[in-house]
């Protein structure tokens, strides 16, 4: 019943005064979240997308607009907008969506037709190679073999047996697509597709080159150097242009994408772009304080410990991390953990001493008087 249906102004999300590109787009919106294929077997899906494909058919049409808009869903319960469902056979689908097949600028299944059969980019290959961490940190030119498509030079990568040629295709008649009626909601439906008899080329190939197999092309072992920047951290790829697929029908070769492995070092841990590590210290050097030597990546630094110094103590080294891959001369930081080594093996006089030395601290007199020396006279 009339009286049972929402407005149709609500049902778009507009107001009233809305523009034909307002209704446009609001339409647009609502069928791509309800169309049902996008939602197979949805019910309500489907009443959402009929509710809103008949209220852009009344309103985009400025005639039954303004009879909507004077007499409201009464306008039509004589007509096709009554119980009978409404008729979208006027509609424009390919004004509201683009000069694509069914629907395809919105899911991603249609091309333009100028599309086929025209030259393309060709599909972009991953290589992996495996570096070291210092090589990571510092940078490295690396060589790495790859299997690269030439032109085959047979048939000069028309890829058609010598004396032959490709012949137009049957089925599209060269256009490289082929063109399906079908029932839909809003009457007969264009749907564009790839040809599968000449996958969108609009050639077929005959009698095929012996030595490309048809393809056009021959595969060849290549080796080429891949200039690793400093700072490239795993999974992190490298994009090398012109040498990926073979790009079809005229178009330009896609890319190499070379994804890197950066292997582990038995000292360092990365984060982004700052380093981490662990230096033991001896306990004296902890308790006294004194210089040591810190290995980095750029080689051994001094630092200085002060008495007192415990386990577990955060040193941070500026500029001593991994560089920027924006800038190189900007770089993050090193920080290392100073851990007290307590010696595992000890003599019977080094036992000693330690004894004396803990009986010091808790204020125990030496054994001066017995003629030996304490704990700090031998030392």
């Amino acid at each position: 019943m009339a009286e049972n249906k929402r407005d149709y102004y609500e049902v778009l999300g507009v107001d009233k005064n809305a523009t034909d590109d307002e209704l446009k787009r609001a339409y647009r919106k609502l069928a791509k979240k309800y169309h049902p294929d996008t939602n197979p077997g949805d019910k309500e899906a489907e009443a959402k997308f009929k509710e809103a494909s008949e209220a852009y058919a009344v309103l985009s049409d400025a005639q039954k607009r303004s009879q909507y808009d004077q007499f409201g869903h009464a306008a039509f319960q004589n007509g096709a907008g009554g119980g009978g469902g409404f008729d979208f056979s006027s509609m424009n689908m390919d004004d509201i969506f683009g000069n694509f097949s069914f629907f395809g600028d919105i899911f991603g299944g249609g091309r333009s037709q100028r599309g086929y059969n025209g030259p393309s980019q060709g599909a972009s290959v991953l290589e992996k190679m495996s570096i070291s961490f210092d090589e990571a940190i510092k940078g490295v030119e690396k060589e790495l073999t790859i299997t690269f498509k030439e032109t085959c030079s047979t048939c000069g990568g028309s890829g058609a047996k010598a004396g032959s040629s490709p012949v137009t295709c049957s089925k599209c008649g060269g256009k490289g697509q082929v063109v399906m009626q079908t029932q839909s909601f809003f009457g007969m439906a264009r749907t564009v597709s790839t040809c599968p008899d000449c996958n969108g080329k609009g050639k077929i190939i005959k009698d095929k080159c012996p030595d490309c197999r048809g393809t056009g092309y021959i595969p060849k072992t290549k080796k080429i150097m891949v200039s690793v920047p400093a700072g490239i951290d795993s999974g992190q790829r490298i994009k090398i242009a012109g040498m990926g697929e073979p790009g079809e029908n005229g178009g330009e070769r896609g890319d190499l994408l070379v994804e890197v492995r950066v292997g582990r070092h038995p000292v360092f841990i990365r984060e982004d772009y700052d380093i981490f590590s662990t230096v033991p210290i001896s306990y004296a050097t902890a308790a006294l304080g004194g210089t040591i030597r810190i290995a980095t990546v750029d080689g051994e630094v001094e630092y200085d410990v002060k008495a007192g110094t415990q386990t577990d103590t955060k040193v941070r080294l500026r500029g001593k991390g991994v560089p920027s891959l924006r800038n190189k001369l900007v770089r993050g930081d090193h920080y290392v953990t100073l851990v007290v080594s307590v010696p595992t093996s000890l003599t019977k006089e080094q036992k000693d001493l330690l004894r004396q030395f803990e009986d010091s601290l808790n204020g125990d007199k030496t054994d001066s008087d017995s003629g030996k020396k304490g704990f700090f006279k031998k030392k």
